[in-house]
């Protein structure tokens, strides 16, 4: 017979949208338990179990308290496993937190289903509620709305990652919280300052979390090269404690990029730093309406100093359907940040997350979004419905081809083409009628579908055709050309 885990007053869980993913948020709340931090356990699940089975999982510690994050790609199937707990086990108290349920929460069915919501940032807040809980005092109000807690008082959660965490998966970490800018399609827009740990004691957690043999750190800072000096006195750290196996993420504004810190990035080597670089558009009229400051000028040539001077991974995001935005706008901003040639374009489509401003755009644009998660354009007054399926598909198609690594040769012919867009538009629209699919395509089958798509509808040479297949074919380690050529 199995043993049974054993018993524990407080359980905090999530659905990561991987099994690599963690979620910090819980270990923060674990280490500002105080008191009751020993009577309080972590268990993460992914998207990719089912609720059933969660709830079985979580059940058997005969929690009286559980807590759980939920988040834009979570809160379905998050959804469900709250209706299964309140079946089996109705006198279990469930706490929701996270991004997902604190705007907009009256209209939510899972926040009607559980006990209470902390709104916010909740480290204090949760804890306070644990104690109320457990000494069977009665709390106030379901609704809980914390004032942000003092980021010099919080206890740090990185003793919260385990070994396995630390061989197996990435590690999140923040030296700030906030965002300075105002994006109506972010929630960071509704933050009021950006807070700073206090620098020193996060040095000495990062040196603590590098000791312990941590290799893959993601920054979740927002605007991470915002602080000059703070920015530089991180990148000084771990470029003392660089090896080969050492890879860093960081989150940054494209057009803030002083001296002192290009003097740092350079030092970096081949593929131990990765930036997210947040462009969305190179229309300044888009931008201006949706209160995104941001100099496309200086960001497209920081771009290109990135790209030729540094060794770092450039991972640059474009947001299609921004309000006001026509075909022809999307059509220059890609093709410019093609130009500047990133290692990968994540293409998207705009969200109208819970709370953001973006809202204030809907009437004037005729924006109407999905209803359900991820809440994205269905179409506005620039964009019907049929063609935002076909940016959709052009999404798809570009992540597998043209930001997998594997088709550099076809990349390369496909930025010296006067439009770009209009091509890979054309190729995105022929793929689909011929396959009626934008997943599960063999990589054998998306070699062949490139190179007959690049003749007939990029009416690309034949002979070039040929040469960019083999050259593909041979940098993905398949050895001998294709048999279709």
């Amino acid at each position: 017979m199995a043993l049974l885990p054993e018993k524990t007053d407080i359980i905090l869980t999530t659905l990561n949208a991987r099994y690599r993913h963690t979620a910090i948020g819980l270990r923060y709340l674990r280490a500002n338990l105080a008191e009751l931090r020993e009577q309080s356990r972590i268990v993460e699940f992914d998207i990719s179990n089912r609720p059933l089975d969660i709830a079985e999982k979580i059940l058997i510690h005969q929690a009286k308290i559980i807590g759980i994050s939920v988040y834009i790609w979570n809160v379905t199937l998050t959804t469900s496993l709250v209706k299964l707990i309140k079946k089996l086990s109705p006198d279990t108290v469930i706490v929701l937190g996270g991004p997902e349920v604190s705007h907009e929460y009256d209209e939510q069915e899972i926040v009607q289903l559980a006990d209470y919501t902390v709104v916010g940032e909740g480290e204090v807040a949760f804890y306070q509620l644990c104690c109320d809980i457990l000494k069977n005092r009665q709390p106030k109000n379901r609704i809980i709305t914390p004032a942000p807690p003092s980021l010099d008082t919080l206890v740090m959660p990185y003793r919260e990652y385990t070994k396995d965490d630390i061989a197996h998966r990435v590690i999140y970490v923040e030296a700030s919280r906030g965002c300075p800018y105002r994006c109506e399609f972010c929630l960071s827009a509704l933050d009021q300052k950006v807070r700073e740990f206090p620098l020193s004691k996060f040095l000495e957690e990062m040196v603590y979390l590098l000791k312990r043999g941590v290799k893959h750190f993601k920054f979740m800072d927002r605007t991470f090269n915002l602080k000059i000096d703070s920015a530089c006195k991180i990148f000084d750290l771990f470029l003392q404690h660089m090896d080969s196996d050492l890879f860093l993420h960081f989150e940054i504004v494209p057009d803030r990029l002083p001296l002192p810190i290009k003097q740092r990035i350079e030092q970096f080597p081949k593929d131990s730093v990765q930036f997210e670089i947040g462009v969305q558009s190179f229309n300044q009229e888009v931008l201006n309406r949706i209160g995104r400051k941001q100099d496309s000028h200086e960001t497209y040539e920081n771009l290109n100093w990135l790209r030729n001077v540094s060794q770092a991974h450039l991972h640059a995001d474009l947001i299609l359907g921004l309000p006001g935005e026509s075909m022809a706008s999307i059509e220059a901003s890609f093709n410019q940040m093609l130009l500047a040639d990133p290692h990968d374009i994540q293409v998207g489509i705009l969200k109208r997350l819970r709370g953001t401003p973006i809202i204030r755009h809907t009437i004037p644009f005729n924006m109407v979004f999905n209803p359900e998660p991820p809440y994205d354009l269905l179409y506005s007054d620039q964009l019907d419905f049929f063609t935002m399926q076909r940016l959709r598909r052009f999404a798809r198609y570009w992540d597998l081809i043209g930001n997998s690594g594997r088709f550099k040769s076809f990349r390369k012919i496909l930025q010296q083409r006067p439009s770009p867009f209009v091509d890979f538009l054309a190729l995105s629209d022929w793929l689909f009628a011929t396959t009626n699919r934008t997943h599960k395509i063999s990589l054998m089958k998306l070699f062949e579908l490139i190179y007959i798509g690049s003749i007939e509808v990029m009416q690309i040479d034949k002979e070039m055709a040929v040469d960019m297949i083999k050259k593909d074919f041979a940098a993905s380690g398949r050895g001998e050309p294709p048999p279709f050529i």
